[in-house]
């Protein structure tokens, strides 16, 4: 099986007739069968909240949720950083908030998305095995942002590594140099889910830290070419797991909702289940 989602949902005015507003969940889950959310990175969500978001969705609607900051570590390069007390609380607190997906079936992935100095070493690695016995029973996506974390033979360690935590490693597309970004290699290391998280190839808006560089980074529109040799990648990871999940985050432009419509024609799939799409007349 294949799906195709975008990261946050209102921020796609492409899906709306290019209208000046922001775009509703209940709009979103007409056009893809599953999203991912940031917000839970930044604050965990109450309960109520979460019980929001699912009566707007079809019930075969799925999410991918971003791990809260704490417990991808984010809070180590702060100034006040928490206590491991305070860290393994904040898993607790998480999974409480996330019970109501979890027991709808509707939550497809934690997304770990680790900060750059998140490198690969012995502490590192163990903190990972602490996840797995903490998010036992969850689904578990890993992304790691720091390039210590591949090339010859570590990729296919670390790949090892995650299949027996049973985490799913995340395959990112996006600028890599020297000295930034991480190489696009596909691993699948569970059966039920291999997930893509394409955020485009916008070398200087990637690398240059400029005053508004979280709004250029991911401003980028891939070409028929590159989603064309994505669809390749897809295919094959297709016939290694139950399902491919991609997540397309180029959205500084707008580009997301565009070429995740145009993958999903190259590769010939419909999604059923969705919500009725609604001609806005206001």
């Amino acid at each position: 099986m294949i799906t195709i989602g975008l990261t946050t949902f209102s921020e796609h005015p492409s899906l709306i007739d290019g209208a000046k507003r922001k775009v509703r969940l209940t709009e979103y889950s007409g056009h893809f069968p599953v999203v991912e959310l940031d917000t839970p990175f930044y604050a965990i969500p109450k309960v109520e909240a979460v019980t929001n978001w699912q009566k707007q969705v079809p019930k075969n609607f799925q999410f991918i949720l971003k791990a809260n900051r704490v417990m991808t570590m984010h809070d180590q390069g702060s100034a006040d950083p928490v206590d491991n007390e305070q860290r393994f609380s904040a898993f607790s607190e998480y999974k409480r908030a996330i019970a109501p997906l979890m027991a709808a079936g509707q939550l497809k992935a934690i997304l770990f998305q680790f900060p750059p100095y998140f490198a690969r070493k012995i502490a590192t690695i163990q903190y990972l095995r602490r996840i797995s016995q903490l998010m036992a029973g969850y689904p578990v996506a890993v992304e790691f942002r720091n390039s210590t974390w591949y090339g010859e033979e570590i990729t296919d360690d670390v790949a090892g590594y995650l299949k027996e935590l049973g985490m799913t490693l995340v395959a990112v597309d996006e600028p890599h140099t020297t000295n930034a970004g991480v190489p696009f290699e596909p691993r699948v290391t569970t059966d039920s889910l291999a997930l893509l998280r394409l955020h485009g190839r916008n070398v200087k808006g990637w690398t240059e830290q400029s005053a508004d560089w979280r709004g250029k980074r991911t401003l980028y529109r891939y070409s028929g070419e590159e989603l064309a040799d994505f669809r390749k990648v897809v295919l094959n990871l297709d016939q290694q797991a139950k399902e491919v999940c991609i997540i397309f985050n180029n959205n500084s432009g707008g580009d997301a909702a565009d070429n995740a419509l145009q993958l999903k024609k190259m590769l010939g799939i419909e999604f059923g289940g969705l919500s009725p799409v609604q001609m806005d007349l206001f």
